[in-house]
Order: structure tokens, then sequence, then C-alpha cells
């Protein structure tokens, strides 16, 4: 083969071969030209590219240095848009009355006797408005006169404002991100153009803080919380944490109202924790049948037999008959008999079931790392004694939810996250059996049909829950005039789809609960007002 294509460029004629001379050199200069057009527009882009912020290529449109945050229904909860500065620039006004009459009818409220001082101020270089409106910006960009411009800037900002606060969180001016999502997935954001999508679903958000923020005007309460949270795939479809603050304006507010609460608040919990000191009760060998006289206060007594502790009720509560069941024990929320059923278990009982439950440390989450829990110095009978009902331990509200959340969900801890899943598995570990776990929503089925929870009732669907009402420790001492109260729930509750948490700090009591500042008059009512808004958004 290569022999006869030899031979054919030999027999070739002297004129073909000047012709195709000179259709291969004009081929190379067609080329040479294509090339360096191709180099130059290259280097352009580069350069319209280079910085925090750029345009598209050649297109106009502008490329954000940060990705979108939006919630799983794609409505944008935090995004960049273009912004600028007017400026002025001294040294480049070529005619200073145009330049200082073109100033005026641009910004009103600079007079032209100062724009033109400022144009005899000597200064290189001179804000006239900042952050100017798209407008006046436009206008600027038309009229092009010397000295006076646009310096064009990007800035992250919250359409929903407050209402996500302390979920979304903020950034700083370099665009880095300080608090929430935008500090947590921060790597993300800077180096991604598709949106962050959030599980959060600002449809419901916008009920928790509605029905919250009413609760805590109503009952004088000096701060209100809220989550949902999705039983068995561990998305967050709500959080709330009042008072708030606006990201846009974040400098008008005190720093302290930028925590977290549901993330970094610790609390007392009250008689929540009964739910777990009757899964314990079941998890070492006593019965759920298994009955204690309630009738009066239990003293426990140290080792040289004197009282160290007497635990009561509170006066309202009536017990169907002396002895109940350690069942009637939590649905009835009776503090006497949580005690004999704690103090019926093996010493290491509670401690071990924290540390299964991970209450017993702070939790890395994806979405933000929890306080520390402040556990018992020692395990002794009044320590175990008070921790059976919710007081001489502290947890945050996520640390309960997710706890709780096992208990109710078929026995398994998953862990939350605060982006959308999709189909498949998730991450958890069994931690009851599913047999107790039934059990467990058996009694809270019947809590909250004919006990405290039966204020937030919604037709159409069963719940289960358990209230409680946990009198604060200030300063280390307890004050009984200071209350915690909230109200922890699933449904429904034969298969719990949703977990919900509902908490009010320091509510009081008001004439239309006859002076009540217990969950069963605040938390229950506020819980049973957001279940009836979302029903329809989480079963439709």
């Amino acid at each position: 083969m290569f022999e006869v294509g030899k031979d054919i460029i030999k027999n070739i004629s002297a004129s073909a071969k000047s012709e195709s001379s000179v259709r291969l050199r004009i081929m190379h200069w067609l080329f040479i030209i294509a090339f360096a057009a191709f180099a130059v527009r290259t280097i352009h882009l580069g350069m319209q590219t280079s910085g925090a912020t750029r345009r598209g290529s050649g297109q106009g449109y502008w490329v954000s240095q940060r990705a979108d945050i939006v919630d799983r229904t794609g409505a944008i909860l935090a995004t960049n848009v273009v912004s600028g500065h007017i400026v002025l620039r001294p040294p480049h006004v070529r005619d200073r009355e145009q330049a200082a009459r073109f100033i005026n009818s641009v910004i009103p409220e600079i007079s032209v006797a100062r724009a033109l001082d400022d144009i005899d101020s000597g200064r290189r270089f001179i804000f006239l408005r900042r952050m100017a409106s798209d407008e006046q910006r436009a206008e600027v960009k038309r009229a092009r006169i010397p000295g006076v411009s646009v310096e064009e800037t990007e800035q992250r900002r919250y359409p929903k404002r407050s209402l996500f606060s302390h979920v979304v969180g903020f950034v700083g001016t370099d665009m880095r991100g300080l608090e929430g999502m935008e500090r947590t997935e921060n790597r993300y954001l800077s180096e991604n153009r598709d949106p962050l999508v959030l599980s959060v679903d600002a449809r419901i958000q916008s009920v928790f803080h509605r029905e919250l923020a009413a609760a805590k005007q109503r009952f004088s309460a000096i701060g209100a919380m809220g989550i949902l949270m999705n039983a068995r795939t561990g998305e967050i479809i709500a959080m709330v944490s009042l008072p708030d603050f606006d990201p846009e304006n974040r400098a008008l507010y005190n720093p302290s109202l930028m925590k977290n609460l549901p993330l970094r608040g610790v609390y007392e919990m009250g008689s929540s924790f009964k739910v777990f000191n009757t899964v314990m009760a079941a998890e070492h060998g006593i019965p759920l049948t298994r009955e204690y006289n309630v009738s009066r206060p239990y003293r426990i007594l140290n080792r040289h037999g004197r009282v160290s502790a007497t635990i009561s009720d509170i006066s309202s509560f009536r017990p169907p008959r002396p002895s109940i069941s350690v069942a009637e024990i939590l649905r009835h929320s009776s503090n006497v008999g949580s005690v004999q059923i704690a103090l019926d278990m093996p010493v290491s009982a509670q401690a071990e079931f924290f540390r299964k439950t991970f209450m017993d440390r702070a939790l890395d989450l994806e979405f933000g790392r929890t306080e520390r829990p402040l556990m018992p110095a020692q395990w002794g009978p009044v320590e175990r004694a008070t921790i059976s009902f919710g007081h001489g331990i502290a947890v945050t509200p996520m640390h309960l939810i997710l706890a709780f959340n096992a208990m109710v969900n078929g026995g398994v801890y998953i862990w939350p996250t605060m982006q959308r899943r999709g189909i498949g598995p998730v991450d958890g570990a069994r931690v009851i059996s599913s047999e107790l776990s039934a059990e467990i929503r058996e009694i809270l089925f019947m809590t909250a049909e004919e006990g405290s929870g039966r204020r937030a009732r919604v037709a159409g669907i069963n719940i289960g829950g358990k209230t409680s009402t946990a009198e604060k420790r200030v300063d280390g001492a307890i004050d009984r005039t200071r209350n915690m109260t909230s109200f922890i729930v699933a449904f429904p509750i034969e298969s719990p789809q949703y977990t919900m948490l509902v908490m009010l700090d320091e509510p009081r009591g008001i004439p239309e609960t006859f002076g009540w500042r217990t969950a069963a008059w605040n938390a229950v009512p506020t819980a049973g007002a957001i279940m009836d808004a979302i029903m329809p958004m989480l079963f439709n």
C-alpha cells in the first residue's frame, strides 16, 4: 500500500503540485488565524470569570460564588443577589458641573453644592450610595459620566428572613458560613452551583413559627421551641427556636438570640423521662403489669436508715386506686411510682440506657453539634430516683426527640438529617425490641386519648405522647415559680411517621387556664394547633 501511494505522488504533474502548494499555504494561514482568535477569546473569558463574582461566557447572566439553599419544595431560603455601590472618583471627573448635577439627579438627597464639595475634596474615592437600587445603578451605567461609576458586589439574601434564621444561619463579609447550614455546608455551597436541598418545609415551618410565637406571647414565656422530624428517615421537617433574629440585619440583635436552642439549650426535661424509665423496667424484667403503691409519698433512706429524700406527686394527682401498674404509672405520670420502678432496677441500668441512646454525650450531627448533656456525678438512690421523672439530668431538645423517636418507631435510633433523603436505607441502630416499642405506643396513645395530652387530639388521626412540666434550676437551686413545659408526640401512633416536640420556657398562668401553667394547659394545645394545621400538608 505504501509503495502504491509513493508511485502516485511521483507521477503528479508540475502544475498540480503548484496548485496543491497554494491551497496548503492558504489552509495553514487560516488555521493560524483561527487559533489566535480562539486563544484571545479564552484569555478574555478567563479574565471575565476571575475574582469573587463572575458573569457567564458572553451570555450576560450572573454566576454566583455561592450556591442557593432551598427547602424540600424548592422555595429559596438563601441566595446571592447582585448589588452595587455608586462611587465617585474625583481625580477622574472631567466636567465638575455636569458630574454634580448628575449625582443630584440620581441621588436627590445629595445636593449639587455637596456634590461639588466632594468633587473638590481632593479625595481619591468616595461612596455616594451604598447598595444602590437597580434603577440607580442602571442610570449611572447608561450615563457614563467620567468619575461617577458603579462598583458591583454580591450579597447573601434570606427571603424568609427570621423564619429560618437558626436553621439556615448566615455568612460573614467574606461569604463564609458562620452559623447554621451556611456553616456546616460551607464547602458544598462554595464549590457548587446546584442548590443545597434541605429536608425542611417552609409551609410547615411557617405554621410552627406562627403557633409558637402566639403561645409565647399568650403565656408570656421567655422562649419557645419546636421540632418535627420524619420518624422513619430522620429528616427534620421543621425546627423553630424563639426568640429569633433577622439574618440580614443581625447587627441589630443581641448575639444570644442566635443560639439555636433545640441544639444548644440544655434542660431538665421532666416527665418525658418516664417513658425511658418504663422501657428500662421492661428491659430489666419488670413486667408492665407489676403494681406499686402510689397512695403516699415515697421516702428514700440512706445507708444509715435515715430519710435522705421524700418524693411526692403533684397535688392534682388522682390515682385510680392505691396500687397501679407500671403501664399506669406512665399513663398517669406518677413520680412516686416512677421512683420505685427505678430503685428496683440494677444500679447501672440508667447509665447503660443513656449510653445506648446517646444521651450521655454531645452529638456531632451533620447540621451542627449539640451541647453536652449534664449527667449526675454519682448514681446513688436519690439521683436514680429523681432521674426517673426527669430531674437531676439535663439534655438538649434534640437529644430528647431522637431518643423518644427510637422508643416509638419500632425501636431504631435514627440519626437526623437536615438534607432531603431519598428512598433507601437510613443510618440507625436498634436500641429496643419492636415488641416493646409497640407496648409503649399503646400506653402513649391512652395518655393522649384520656390523659394530659387530650387537648392535642386531632380529628382523623391517632396520636400518642407525653407531657412534661419541669421546675427550672436557677443558680443551682430549684425555682418552683419557673417551669419548662413540653409535649412530645408521635403520629399516627399505630405506625409513626412523624415525631414532634413542642416546648415553652417559663410560661405563665392566665385566666383561661385558671392560673395553671403546666404543659397540659399550654404546650399541649399549642401542639394540637400545629398538628391540626399541618396534617393536610403532611398526608395529602
